[in-house]
């Protein structure tokens, strides 16, 4: 067999191993089985709570509803972002296209122009004119010259004339796109400002049960209990995983960009930008009762950041902590972000530090508008001033 056909053969062999299913989709398959699991685990979760009658229960619904439509709204803006940029590159490359073909059409006109000037004389009245050979050959290359131009011109004018159509579609389908997303936008925005209407109203309606319960020592204690038990199955169901990225604090200079979460002690950012109301330890409203995290008041909407880099692990409504994100940062480290109106990231999500992951609310039933913060290792809650920066 020839060398060429052993070595095409090769590379039709090393393609099909690369492409093939076992290598393409474990990433994808362990992605599909994580959220699946975390999926029967909030079922779970929901069908086994010892009590469906308090007020902060009738708030499900409403909370992840506009966590979902705001979540909404910043993909929408981000593929609009993108869709702009791609039609603004589009625009430019037509109008350059277009300019190119101006040009190749005033050079066709001076070359067409050209031959008008010389005539159209033909190669054997050339030849049987009985002038110099010598010039006649010239002659008979020049004009060869000009033919060969001539045709070139029109080829490249054709093909820029069919790139330019293609280009237009493209474009009108892209504005298309555009204004499609436009309308969901505007959809998404009604939709967003229903939520929070109704929203309002169950607040009202609820506003004098919720208000007893917040101080009531029985209920923190079943919510407390609530979150150890789902941080709990969560670490059974990951702790076969190892981490899923290089651990870093992309916000704090200095920290080490490949160390396990440990090394970043000290070196943390928190989370939002706020006031610090509750701090690990400390008493809370309820005689008997300690924050067993920080909270950080803040303005409704303010972004939450990543403390460091890992993967989303669970991204729901759960009661007594609203609209909660829990990340797992391997070694047993986890973070969780309580509290939020919107949760913009999903179960699967791989984070760098820094990455907003969050907008701060006061979901779950919370009189004030802030974030509830925990880490945890080995599902134990610690200090997180201790791994902090407060700079």
């Amino acid at each position: 067999m020839p060398f060429a056909a052993k070595l095409f053969l090769r590379f039709i062999f090393f393609v099909a191993i690369t492409l093939s299913p076992t290598h393409a989709a474990p990433k994808s398959d362990d992605l599909k089985n994580l959220r699946s699991r975390i999926e029967s685990l909030q079922k779970e979760l929901a069908s086994s709570e010892e009590s469906k009658s308090e007020a902060a229960d009738a708030l499900r619904a409403s909370e992840r509803g506009i966590s979902l439509a705001n979540r909404r709204l910043a993909e929408l803006a981000r593929e609009q972002h993108a869709a702009r940029d791609t039609l603004l590159q589009l625009q430019d490359k037509s109008q350059h296209l277009k300019d190119g073909i101006a040009s190749q059409q005033s050079a066709l006109g001076k070359l067409l122009y050209q031959r008008y000037l010389n005539g159209q004389q033909g190669y054997l009245r050339l030849l049987l004119n009985h002038r110099d050979p010598n010039q006649t050959a010239r002659d008979i290359y020049y004009y060869g010259y000009l033919a060969r131009a001539h045709a070139q011109g029109i080829a490249r004018l054709r093909a820029g004339v069919k790139e330019l159509e293609g280009l237009t579609r493209e474009s009108q389908e892209k504005a298309a796109q555009l204004a499609a997303m436009q309308n969901e936008e505007a959809a998404q925005k009604k939709n967003l400002e229903r939520e929070k209407t109704e929203h309002k109203k169950l607040l009202l309606r609820v506003s004098g049960q919720i208000k007893k319960q917040q101080n009531e020592i029985g209920k923190l204690k079943r919510d407390e209990a609530r979150l150890a038990k789902l941080v709990e199955k969560i670490a059974r169901l990951i702790s076969p995983k190892k981490p899923v990225a290089p651990l870093s604090n992309e916000r704090v200079p200095g920290a080490s960009p490949g160390g396990a979460f440990a090394s970043l002690k000290g070196k943390l950012g928190l989370p939002v930008r706020g006031e610090l109301v509750g701090r690990f330890g400390s008493p809370r409203e309820a005689a008997g009762m300690t924050w067993k995290g920080l909270f950080i008041r803040a303005a409704g909407g303010d972004a939450v950041k990543a403390v460091a880099a890992g993967q989303v692990v669970f991204a729901d409504w759960l009661r007594g902590f609203g609209n909660i994100l829990i990340v797992d940062h391997g070694d047993d480290y986890l973070s969780l972000y309580g509290n939020n109106e919107t949760l913009y990231k999903q179960v699967g999500d791989t984070l760098q530090g820094g990455d907003t992951i969050a907008a701060v609310g006061n979901s779950g039933g919370n009189p004030d508008s802030g974030l509830y913060f925990e880490l945890r290792h080995k599902g134990k809650p610690f200090d997180p001033l201790g791994w902090a920066t407060l700079k």
